[in-house]
């Protein structure tokens, strides 16, 4: 089957019922974010890790924490000056290769941490400054492959979106396995090799997009005709062209603002959750606990990498004849994984006494968004899709119950205990309800920016949403800071009491406001 889309090849084979160039990117972003969330896994944990009996920096939670909030904060900034880097001057698909290549550097330099400490920092900046380039133009180029604004470009940006969620699920789960057990700057080295091999299938695979992505795309005609058309056919009793406009971006910045709330909360997950899962879980497991961890972490690990597996193989009967050299790259991406993932169940089995992993919780947060994901897509296509508004109200509210849930579990630490042993269950759950919330806010807000914002205005209103998750980012790390003299003075329980009021009294006001902003956002739902 072939498939006609925007660029100068005007027919490719397809794989899935999609171009096969969408699973080409699909693999680039999914070894990209596997090694981004795989240094993120081990990052707080390396930091505040003994200098002598674990290799780590011996740092404060509170010096780690700060650190973390630039780190997370600053790679919400640079893609704004990537994305005008790549408009302007390089086009999005030297941007992409650019921008890998700078992370491969970056994770590298991170590796070398034992040598010099200003290794580490170089590969913190460069990470940084590699990521501005590659997040927001290789999304750009997937949105390119369809001619259309329909059905198929949400379901190419749903298949992109499950590889991006499978990269940082095998982040977590191995760069954070090695990085605990093995040693640090080999958790950061792997996260580095998977960025260079993702880069090189991509470049060596980039005459399947044709001319798409090496040069800036004129604006849709239609689109325009149809922008152009509803300025005209505005009737006397509708209120004018430019009162919708200002309306709709009022709509986003409130949509923008209430975000922040949002994942100030949800970014606990790679600092003070962190902390929490390891210092204050109970995380070793024996007898029957042991047992069932271990299978149903197999299962885990084991059955996405199989579906995932099975599309490599698709791919391969498409595209290898034409792309050899791009497709060996990715099949030894797969060997390695696999053999890591083999090696690491292998000697997990072998013991009697499991330790999970603090890492192993973060990459909860992906696994749950492949399982659950399809489930949210059907529902908001059914007659109980609920609007906007309400999406985002129950995506607050869904987050805070998540942290309530860690705050009841949190009731019996003692004030200023440095440790704990509270059951794991705990966690899961958290992280589950904070996956449904996302579920609710994260793709809902972006849906409702590029729906609401007039042609012209669209790169800068995403620029204003991702200028709020560096808000939100920042601020995560800075009050997850506080932990420590929040838990001496009030306790552990209250500390996560304050993630769960602030995103529950926000959720509450987006209630409040759902008729306001529906007025607002004149017809679009």
């Amino acid at each position: 089957m072939e498939f006609k889309f925007a660029g100068s090849m005007t027919n490719q084979k397809t794989v899935l019922g999609h171009p096969s160039g969408l699973f080409v990117l699909f693999f680039t972003e999914m070894w990209e974010r596997f090694s981004y969330y795989g240094m993120r896994a081990i990052l707080v944990l390396f930091l505040t890790a003994a200098i002598l009996d674990e290799g780590g920096w011996g740092w404060e939670r509170s010096e780690a924490l700060i650190l973390y909030a630039w780190y997370t904060g600053l790679v919400y900034v640079t893609p704004i000056i990537g994305g005008y880097i790549a408009d302007k001057f390089i086009g999005f698909r030297k941007a992409v290769v650019l921008g890998a290549v700078i992370m491969t550097l970056g994770h590298a330099s991170m590796a070398l941490e034992a040598l010099t400490d200003s290794f580490f920092y170089v590969g913190l900046a460069l990470i940084i400054i590699g990521n501005g380039l590659f997040k927001p133009n290789i999304g750009s180029i997937v949105g390119q492959l369809y001619k259309t604004q329909g059905k198929e470009k949400d379901a190419g940006y749903t298949i992109f979106y499950m590889g991006v969620n499978s990269g940082a699920f095998l982040g977590y789960v191995l760069c954070g396995y090695i990085g605990e057990t093995i040693g640090w700057h080999y958790g950061f080295g792997l996260a580095g090799i998977f960025m260079l091999i993702g880069m090189l299938q991509f470049y060596f695979a980039q005459k399947i997009f044709g001319d798409i992505g090496t040069k800036t795309e004129a604006v849709n005609d239609k689109s325009e005709v149809t922008e152009k058309k509803d300025e005209t056919s505005t009737s006397s009793n509708s209120p004018s062209q430019s009162k919708i406009r200002k309306d709709r971006l009022i709509v986003i910045g409130v949509f923008s603002f209430f975000t922040i709330f949002f994942w100030w909360a949800f970014e606990q997950a790679g600092g003070s959750m962190t902390i929490f899962a390891a210092d204050y879980t109970n995380r070793t497991l024996v007898g029957n606990g042991a047992y069932i961890f271990k299978i149903v972490n197999t299962l885990l690990v084991t059955v996405p990498l199989l579906i995932i597996t099975y599309v490599l193989y698709l791919l391969f009967k498409q595209i290898f004849a034409k792309f050899p050299l791009s497709n060996i790259f990715l099949g030894l991406s797969f060997v390695i994984i696999w053999g890591l993932v083999i090696w690491m169940l292998n000697r997990d089995f072998s013991s009697e006494v499991t330790e999970v992993k603090a890492s192993w919780f973060g990459g909860l947060n992906s696994f749950f968004i492949i399982a659950f994901a399809p489930l949210f897509s059907k529902l908001w296509e059914s007659k109980f899709n609920p609007t906007g508004p309400v999406k985002f109200a129950i995506g607050l509210i869904l987050l805070g119950l998540g942290f309530a849930i860690l705050s009841f579990g949190s009731m019996g630490i003692p004030l200023g205990a440095k440790t704990a042993s509270v059951s794991i269950i705990f966690l899961i759950l958290a992280y589950l309800f904070h996956t449904l919330g996302e579920l609710c806010i994260s793709p809902v807000g972006l849906s409702y920016v590029s729906k609401l914002a007039p042609l012209k205005l669209v790169g800068l209103m995403f620029g204003i949403w991702y200028v709020a998750n560096f808000i939100a980012n920042f601020a995560a790390g800075i009050t997850g800071s506080y932990i420590d003299p929040i838990v001496d003075k009030y306790g552990m329980s209250t500390f996560f009491l304050i993630f769960t009021a602030i995103p529950v009294g926000a959720g509450l006001v987006m209630l409040a406001l759902n008729k306001t902003l529906l007025k607002k956002m004149h017809g679009i739902r």
